[in-house]
């Protein structure tokens, strides 16, 4: 193991432990939702801190290897793909805290055909399917499954853009749900940015292997 190796290794186990944290507050908020659980939802809010302090810490350790190492090629694409990556998780975490603090400062929880109606949950539940993609691409440096989530965040966009009509015709029937609507598209525009955010990682994960993998066709050599 070369000099170079031990703090690469050390930055992608710290990744993955940010995976790991994101992934367990967005699944928190979902059965938060659910449930209208408040005390979980203040649980995500509490462990926001523990998000931020991973980010930080991936940051320097990115930061000190850069001026260490002064890496180049597949060194330095790995490095700024978890400069990156670390950055899109962060915000997730963000978003997910923003719901919850939605769950905390609500009254009742959202009307049960605006939350049918609206696809919060399948959202839910495709965004905590395309974060685990990645983070399995991630580990196994395997672009196939980091494309998958391409088609996935197309889904999460469809429901998006259909959501204003679905919940318009809601209220017409049912005017009284007009706020809960209002929260919903809110929710589903938060979800929908999630799901851009793990598309930027799929992104950069498919850069940083490609570029590994096509030079590796000639040279298995570290640059």
């Amino acid at each position: 193991m070369s000099q170079i190796d031990t703090p690469v290794i050390r930055m992608k186990a710290d990744l993955d432990e940010m995976f790991e944290t994101v992934g367990m507050q967005l699944h928190k908020t979902k059965d938060a939702m659910q449930n209208f659980d408040k005390d979980l939802a203040r649980d995500v809010i509490q462990r926001e801190k523990r998000v931020n302090s991973q980010e930080l810490q991936i940051d320097r350790a990115a930061e000190n290897f850069i001026a260490l190492f002064n890496p180049v090629a597949i060194d330095l694409r790995f490095v700024l793909a978890v400069l990156k990556i670390n950055s899109n998780l962060e915000r997730i975490g963000d978003i997910a805290e923003g719901i919850s603090k939605y769950i905390v400062e609500s009254s009742s929880s959202l009307n049960e055909d605006v939350l049918e109606e609206s696809n919060i949950m399948p959202m839910y539940d495709a965004a905590l399917m395309m974060l685990y993609d990645v983070k399995q691409s991630f580990e196994k440096e395997d672009t196939v499954i980091a494309r998958k989530v391409f088609k996935t965040d197309e889904y999460l966009d469809h429901i998006n853009l259909e959501a204003i009509a679905i919940l318009s015709t809601l209220i017409k029937k049912n005017p009284a749900i007009a706020e809960d609507a209002l929260y919903a598209i809110s929710i589903i525009r938060k979800l929908e940015r999630i799901g851009d955010q793990v598309k930027n990682i799929a992104e950069e994960i498919i850069f940083y292997l490609e570029a590994k993998v096509l030079k590796h066709k000639g040279d298995m050599k570290r640059d």
